[in-house]
């Protein structure tokens, strides 16, 4: 487990950061044509925490009956909330609409195609006892990428490298999208961005704010069912870099700005 410390630009956060029982925490699935996956998810889910946990679906409006199979499994299951939303799309939005719904001291959110394990939640928070956010991480020791080719691997360990590079800390996966916050840090720095790059930001912005943090390995495994809509390969990353590469340009700007703010002051 790697753990990142920085020193706070502006306050370090006061509350009590206890241990994390189940019945603290909300699990929020973004969904859009997961029907493959979502009820296997869900199981594992239950199976991994107990039945205090909260799920909290959020679905955009899915063709391929996703939300249909979430309704059904949250019938027998008061554990599961769906929301299905109408005219709205978008992974970062989804999220944010989970941590808006639940009102539990904890949010974990993740992918719904199965690559992310469901076993390994609770490593997520057993490591959030004295800490913020915890990541879910590919890349630190004891962590694997097995859901992507070579390029796609080649491509992401560049966009972290360079964010790294240019904006400091020590977290290793910058584009993780497997994560567990306290409230008080989504209360305070929200999500901005449209796909993955919302996660650079946020550590960033954590980071420079004294949260602590800390990366749990895990072993991404390739998608279960269905098609993925994550930037895999060249022609994702040609439609999605410029997002990635527009949102630590900005941040590196803030953090100069910021740095020759504090020489004046």
């Amino acid at each position: 487990m790697t753990i990142t410390r920085r020193a706070s630009q502006c306050r370090q956060p006061a509350w009590e950061r206890s241990a994390v029982d189940p019945a603290q925490v909300s699990v929020v699935l973004p969904t859009f044509n997961e029907a493959g996956n979502i009820v296997p998810l869900m199981r594992g889910i239950l199976e991994a925490l107990g039945p205090r946990v909260e799920i909290i679906v959020v679905d955009d409006d899915s063709p391929d009956g996703t939300s249909d199979l979430a309704r059904e499994f949250a019938g027998s299951h008061s554990q599961v909330r769906l929301i299905t939303r109408k005219g709205e799309k978008g992974l970062t939005t989804a999220i944010a609409r989970g941590i808006a719904e639940s009102g539990r001291e904890v949010v974990v959110w993740m992918d719904c195609d199965l690559s992310m394990p469901p076993a390994v939640i609770p490593d997520l928070l057993a490591a959030l006892e004295g800490r913020d956010m915890t990541l879910g991480s590919r890349y630190a020791r004891g962590g694997l990428d097995q859901g992507h080719g070579w390029l796609g691997r080649t491509l992401s360990r560049t966009i972290c490298y360079g964010a790294r590079t240019l904006l400091g800390g020590t977290v290793l996966d910058l584009t993780s999208g497997f994560m567990a916050a306290r409230r008080p840090l989504l209360l305070e720095l929200g999500l901005k961005g449209d796909y993955g790059e919302y996660c650079i930001e946020l550590i960033h912005r954590a980071q420079r704010r004294g949260y602590l943090l800390a990366e749990v390995p895990y072993v991404c495994a390739p998608r279960h069912s269905g098609e993925s809509k994550t930037s895999v390969g060249l022609s994702g990353f040609l439609r999605r870099g410029p997002g990635y590469l527009a949102t630590v340009g900005a941040l590196f700007l803030g953090r100069l700005r910021g740095s020759a703010s504090c020489r004046r002051a």
